[in-house]
């Protein structure tokens, strides 16, 4: 039990740590808005943005053990709209390309979703 609580520890910061950085990356880094509008988004700009502040956010939640349900649901709502709208086009380029294009958005899924069914116990 006890090494299933540092696991889980472990994971959540590093899962915060993404996203935090994630997040800093879209406020410092005025190349990724050119990114944001090439997905045809409306508000293409304040989307990075409302992302970015989520992103970071949520992460610092999770580092601070407060309110996990709404940031670990925030973090998985982002990374299910990341799949969605920069993955799942790719699937024109063939089915392999798509997983491996979307290999570290699932991943960071599942981390999100393991860390969420397990939110007592990492706290």
């Amino acid at each position: 039990m006890e090494r299933s609580f540092e696991i889980l520890k472990f994971l959540k910061y590093t899962v915060a740590f993404v996203f935090i950085t994630s997040g800093l990356m879209k406020v410092v880094n005025s190349e990724l808005a050119d990114y944001f509008t090439s997905l045809a988004l409306p508000y293409p700009v304040e989307t990075m943005y409302t992302v970015a502040w989520v992103e970071i956010t949520a992460g610092l939640l999770l580092i601070f053990n407060k309110y996990m349900k709404p940031a670990l649901i925030a973090l998985m709502v982002i990374m299910v709209g990341a799949l969605l709208l920069t993955k799942v086009p790719a699937l024109h380029a063939g089915f392999v390309h798509a997983l491996f294009s979307a290999r570290l958005d699932i991943v960071m899924l599942v981390l999100l979703v393991v860390l969420y069914r397990n939110r007592l116990l990492s706290s």
